[in-house]
C-alpha cells in the first residue's frame, strides 16, 4: 500500500503565488462590490455591509474551493502571465458556478427567474474573467 507524504493541496498551492491570491481577492472583491453598488446605489455598500457580504460570500466560497483545485496558485501560476491568466480564467469559470449555485441553493437574495439566473452567471463569468486577465497580465507586466 503506497502512502502519500503530502497533501493534494500541497502540489496545487505555492507560496510564490501569494500576491497573486493577494491580487485576486481583491479585484473580485472590487468587481462584485461595483456591480452590487451599480443595482443598489453607493450608498448601499457603507450603509448595509451584511448585504454587502452576503453578496460576495457565495462567489468567495466559489473561488476558495476552486482556485487550489484547477491550480491557480500552482508553482507554474507564478511563473508567467502566460501560465496565471488561463488557469485564473478556468478558476472563475468553476467559482462563478458555484457562487450562481449557492446563491439559489441557500438565502443570499438571490431573485429572478431561470433567464435572469443565466444573465448574471454570464455578466459575472464575463466581468470576472476580464478582470482576473488584466489584473494577472499586469501583475507579470509590471513586476
Amino acid at each position: 500500500m503506497a502512502t502519500s507524504t503530502g497533501s493534494f493541496l500541497d502540489g496545487r498551492i505555492d507560496t510564490a503565488a501569494l500576491p497573486l491570491a493577494v491580487g485576486d481577492v481583491l479585484v473580485l472583491a472590487l468587481l462584485l462590490s461595483f456591480g452590487t453598488a451599480r443595482h443598489n446605489g453607493v450608498a448601499y455598500l457603507t450603509e448595509n455591509p451584511v448585504g454587502l457580504g452576503l453578496t460576495l460570500l457565495p462567489f468567495f466560497i466559489g473561488w476558495v474551493v476552486a482556485a487550489p483545485l484547477v491550480g491557480a496558485y500552482s508553482a507554474g501560476a507564478a511563473e508567467s502571465a502566460k501560465a496565471a491568466i488561463p488557469l485564473a480564467i478556468r478558476s472563475w469559470v468553476v467559482a462563478d458556478l458555484i457562487g450562481v449555485v449557492l446563491r439559489v441553493v441557500l438565502p443570499f437574495d438571490a431573485t429572478g427567474g431561470l433567464v435572469s439566473l443565466a444573465v448574471f452567471f454570464g455578466i459575472t463569468l464575463v466581468v470576472g474573467v476580464v478582470g482576473l486577465g488584466v489584473w494577472r497580465y499586469l501583475y507579470f507586466k509590471l513586476r
